[in-house]
């Protein structure tokens, strides 16, 4: 199966192989493998989703499909990415042709949870060195043992696989209309993408909480060390979170980015109960709204 992936690779102009890395070159990278999978395989592990290639594309996306609507696009993914998963068997071709699909396999969730358990682990130790305590930081540590624990291994994937937005997306009201547009859904779901662009910058994960509590960006905005694309992704995330104020930027970052569900997020700020749902789809429409006075679109390239 993976054929098809190293095919694909193959009509890669001669410039483009000489500026990215091929599938085996990754492989001898460890921590850009470990990042990626991180990333992308806890994409994969979500309901619905599959991974597309095109032979005339120089990224993969990952697409995420609901019952009503077009699909949702969760990721992007370099092609040296896709072939190395192939490779490693972490990511099966179900369908052929001009655009292939790949879901993930046993082998990728086992090796998603290794890679989470080892980032658990190192977070646990960078903790353990910070003085004080956030809640912020506590929901997206609660979210990522629980995920680590018991949402990627085996075939039967839990609901916990799932964020609250996707949940959320496939609820309807008395009149059988869903309760999240699908454009309030991809605009959660790009935030939340340039959240996990985001974390690549060295140290990220643990400084937006004092971000959200203080609004001091200077750790995030000023850090020369990191690369242009996570520095960039910072930028949109400040500059999205600016445009929703309070409270609501704090129900968007809990839900779409720690995963936090919605009734933890409600008794956290203090909120009754239900309102949670109401104050995200505000949020969201929002977040939707801003996207589309600076980009005249919502999903501006990432990746």
């Amino acid at each position: 199966m993976t054929a098809h992936a190293r095919y694909h690779s193959e009509t890669y102009s001669k410039a483009n192989q000489a500026s990215e890395p091929k599938g085996p070159a990754l492989l001898d990278d460890e921590d850009a493998l470990a990042r990626e999978a991180r990333r992308v395989l806890r994409r994969l592990c979500e309901t619905g989703a599959v991974l597309a290639l095109a032979s005339d594309m120089d990224k993969a996306v990952v697409l995420r499909s609901f019952k009503d609507g077009p699909p949702t696009r969760t990721a992007v993914v370099s092609r040296e990415v896709a072939q190395a998963f192939a490779l490693k068997d972490w990511i099966n071709c179900t369908r052929t042709g001009r655009v292939a699909s790949y879901s993930i396999t046993t082998a990728g969730r086992a090796a998603l949870k290794q890679y989470l358990d080892e980032e658990i682990t190192r977070k646990r130790r960078m903790k353990g060195a910070q003085d004080g305590a956030s809640p912020f930081r506590d929901s997206q540590s609660d979210w990522d043992q629980r995920l680590g624990a018991s949402t990627v291994t085996g075939v039967g994937r839990s609901s916990m696989a799932e964020s609250p937005l996707a949940m959320l997306a496939r609820r309807r009201d008395k009149d059988g209309r869903t309760f999240l547009a699908p454009d309030l859904v991809q605009a959660g779901e790009r935030f939340r993408e340039d959240y996990e662009l985001a974390q690549m910058g060295q140290g990220a994960a643990l400084r937006w909480d004092r971000f959200m509590v203080s609004g001091d960006r200077t750790e995030l905005s000023g850090d020369a060390t990191i690369a242009e694309a996570p520095k960039a992704a910072r930028e949109r995330i400040l500059s999205a979170l600016d445009e929703l104020g309070p409270g609501l930027s704090d129900i968007i970052m809990r839900c779409c980015c720690f995963l936090e569900g919605l009734e933890a997020a409600e008794k956290r700020m203090g909120w009754s109960a239900r309102s949670g749902k109401v104050v995200l789809r505000i949020a969201l429409q929002r977040l939707h709204r801003h996207y589309m006075d600076a980009n005249g679109h919502v999903s501006a390239m990432i990746g």
